[in-house]
């Protein structure tokens, strides 16, 4: 085949210590682990974000998600959306003769139907819109009619729907996203699966996490099949990431009476967690097979971001991007291919609620060296008015997922905010010092000035873009 398919499957909220091939057996992932040992493993992979919505914004366009508009998974006030302005992997792959389809969470505009998957380059989508579904009274958008739930458990269901478009093109190029809601609240899994983890030991919460995630599991090794069963697997490049680090707390609804809502979990020692610019929040593993065109079984340590894969995808199928914006991301075709990598490119991450603030949860990695702007303790002089978000939130309740109930986001006025002075930076080592746990600032005034301004002068450019959409 001239072109290759691409299948990228991406989880929700997994961190490192959620793999089987890095938890020191905690968790029972066999169909990811082979995969991993037939596969490139990137060791120093990076997210978009420290959260969903701009995490998987940086996915599918190449940009920081500060530009494209997608800044907060506040999906009520539009904050989830990437910009009608930009053009997205899909739009790319669509235009090259590609067939597109979205399988699972969207998450880049829940309301509105100009932000829907079928809107932003993809043919066909099975899956929901907002930022999490009940795994068991679901809500399927299919191609904007929806389906009530059957019974099943979401991620066969997601799994399935995989599996379908996969035998459905088979004999045509595709670009397919998988992107399973797993291990994102709420907690609920089979009940024999979570019973295992419960005997070996595990707090129940703990147990349930474990459980979607070995569920999930299964899931990629029904899509594995299905690629070896129609004959296109080695004419697949197939890959599996996280949007985010690890979710270390969940809201009290979203987890089972008497189970805490502190996810607390094993990380690789990692500092920081999903919402965190420190590596536990950001840093997620990354594991790519395609026997006819990369190397196997083969660890690349060079960083590769987010924003690096539309440009890699493109070159390695040999399309051209659509769009009409500079992209951030880098083509990293060469690297994959096991070509060193001479100058690491400098690389930005910032988030906190609401409309950025550069003072806040900020980092930068240029080299070995990266520096953080700690997240600070943001404080409100006015309340949002929670009416309607609250009455969004009830109809999810009632039966997950209504977005058909709402099409447009609510009108409020952000809340005043009061920002605290903010801290000195903080510079690691990261090649030395993955765990980030000494801050080297002191001794290298030089370096830690010249990042904070570089980080400096990012933001304002970025956030300058975002100011200048069309709202």
């Amino acid at each position: 085949m001239s072109k290759p398919n691409i299948v990228l499957m991406v989880a929700d909220d997994m961190g490192y210590g959620d793999f089987g091939l890095y938890s020191e057996g905690r968790v029972h992932t066999p169909s990811i682990d082979q995969l991993a040992t037939e596969s490139l493993r990137l060791t120093q992979h990076y997210a978009g974000s420290a959260v969903c919505s701009p995490s998987r914004a940086a996915l599918l366009t190449g940009r920081y998600p500060i530009r494209t508009g997608a800044i907060t998974p506040q999906e009520v006030l539009g904050y989830d959306r990437i910009d009608l302005s930009e053009a997205t992997i899909g739009d790319s792959f669509k235009a090259a003769g590609y067939a597109t389809g979205m399988v699972g969470k969207w998450h880049n505009g829940a309301l509105d139907p100009r932000f829907h998957p079928n809107s932003r380059g993809f043919d066909d989508f099975a899956g929901f819109r907002g930022g999490w579904a009940d795994y068991y009274r679901w809500n399927l958008d299919r191609n904007g009619s929806f389906e009530k739930s059957d019974g099943r458990y979401l991620t066969d269901v997601l799994a399935d729907e995989a599996v379908t478009f996969i035998q459905r093109h088979r004999n045509e190029p595709f670009f397919l996203m998988v992107t399973w809601n797993a291990p994102h609240s709420p907690l609920q899994a089979p009940e024999t699966v979570t019973q295992k983890y419960v005997d070996a030991g595990f707090e129940l919460g703990i147990a349930i996490i474990y459980a979607m995630i070995e569920v999930m599991d299964q899931g990629i090794g029904k899509v594995r099949q299905a690629l070896d069963s129609v004959g296109i697997a080695d004419d697949t490049l197939l890959m599996f990431t996280s949007d985010n680090g690890p979710a270390f707390t969940h809201r009290s609804d979203q987890v089972p009476d008497g189970v805490s809502v502190d996810g607390r979990r094993f990380n690789c020692g990692f500092a920081g967690a999903k919402g965190s610019v420190y590596e536990g929040g950001i840093r997620v593993p990354m594991i790519a097979k395609w026997p006819n065109g990369l190397p196997k079984d083969l660890e690349i340590d060079e960083q590769i971001v987010f924003t690096d894969w539309l440009p890699t995808l493109m070159s390695l199928a040999k399309i051209n991007h659509v769009g009409n914006k500079p992209l951030d991301g880098i083509d990293m075709s060469e690297i994959l291919m096991g070509e060193p990598q001479h100058n690491a490119p400098r690389r930005f991450w910032q988030w906190n609620g609401y409309s950025p603030i550069g003072t806040t949860n900020a980092a930068v990695r240029e080299g070995s060296w990266k520096l953080v702007r700690p997240a600070l303790d943001v404080s409100y002089a006015t309340e949002a008015d929670q009416t309607l978000a609250d009455r969004y939130i009830e109809k999810d309740i009632e039966y997950k997922y209504h977005p058909e109930n709402f099409s447009q986001v609510f009108d409020w006025p952000e809340p005043e905010q009061i920002v605290p002075k903010a801290p000195k930076p903080e510079l690691y080592n990261i090649d030395n010092d993955p765990l980030e746990q000494h801050d080297l600032a002191a001794q290298n005034p030089d370096i830690a000035l010249k990042l904070l301004r570089n980080l400096e002068t990012w933001f304002e450019e970025v956030e300058s873009e975002r100011q200048s959409l069309v709202k």
